[in-house]
């Protein structure tokens, strides 16, 4: 897509000087920079956290990777 973009003078001539480095189009250092900067915004947006209680952790004979038997431990009476 073709479009219009303002730039600092000096970061210009320095993503031409790229360009020439790498052997590549203006459009194609602007493109990556756009792409790395975007990812790194992406990474912090999907950052959890999460709320932990205290305790003794898990009760003795719960395996937390078997669902069939969680399901019949919650599904049981306490």
């Amino acid at each position: 897509m073709r479009t219009t973009l303002n730039l600092d003078d000096q970061l210009l001539i320095s993503a031409k000087h790229r360009a020439i480095e790498e052997s590549v189009s203006l459009a194609r250092v602007i493109e990556n920079a756009l792409r790395e900067s975007l990812a790194k915004s992406m990474e912090k947006r999907d950052t959890i956290r999460l709320i932990t209680a205290s305790g003794h952790g898990v009760k003795p004979g719960v395996d937390l990777d078997n669902g069939r038997s969680l399901l019949d431990i919650m599904d049981s009476p306490s």
